[in-house]
C-alpha cells in the first residue's frame, strides 16, 4: 500500500537521524547528549500520530511525495487528489530525453531535453529524482517542483522505488 510522505526540499533531518543512530551503536554516550532536543523526542516517540494536515495562511506550501512499487495504485492516488482539488494540488512537469510526440506540447506534459542537458541537471543536483525507462531519462527538477509552490499550489509527485 502507498505510503504518504511530507518532505522539505532538504532532507538534512533525515541524514541527522541516521548520523545518530550510527554514533550510538559505537560511542556509549547518549543520544540526548549529542542531537537536539528534536531528535532526541523523535527517537523517544517511535510513531507520531497521524491527523489531517491544515496549513496555516502563514506557512509555504509543501512537496507530497507518495511512494510505492509498481502496481500499488500511487499514480492513481497522486491523480485522484490533484482532480479532487485542482486549485490546491497540482504535479510537478518531469523532464525527459524521449522524442516529443506530435500532439504534446513541451512544457505541459513534460520538458523535453537533450540527454547532455539531463545528465548537466543531474550532476550539478538540480533533479529531485530520476531514472530510466526503455533507454529514455526521465526526472522532476528541483525547479518544476519550485514553479508549482511558487504558484501557491502543493506539489505532489509519485515515485517508484528503485
Amino acid at each position: 500500500f502507498p505510503v504518504l510522505m511530507f518532505l522539505p526540499l532538504t532532507a538534512g533531518f533525515r541524514r541527522s537521524m541516521r548520523l545518530c543512530r550510527r554514533k550510538s551503536r559505537t560511542n556509549q554516550q547518549s543520544c540526548y547528549a549529542r542531537c537536539p532536543s528534536s531528535c532526541y523526542s523523535t527517537l523517544a516517540a517511535p510513531y507520531e500520530e497521524v491527523v489531517r494536515y491544515q496549513r496555516h495562511p502563514a506557512d509555504r506550501n509543501r512537496l507530497i511525495i507518495l511512494v510505492g512499487p509498481a502496481g500499488v495504485g500511487v499514480n492513481e492516488l497522486r491523480r485522484r487528489l490533484i482532480a479532487s482539488n485542482p486549485r490546491e494540488f497540482q504535479s510537478a512537469v518531469p523532464h525527459t530525453t524521449r522524442v516529443q510526440k506530435s500532439y504534446e506540447m513541451n512544457g505541459r506534459e513534460y520538458h523535453y531535453v537533450s540527454k547532455e542537458t539531463f545528465e548537466n541537471m543531474v550532476y550539478s543536483h538540480r533533479m529531485l529524482e530520476y531514472g530510466e525507462y526503455k533507454g529514455y531519462l526521465y526526472g522532476t527538477s528541483i525547479d518544476a517542483v519550485r514553479a508549482v509552490l511558487d504558484e501557491g499550489k502543493i506539489c505532489v509527485i509519485d515515485l517508484e522505488p528503485q
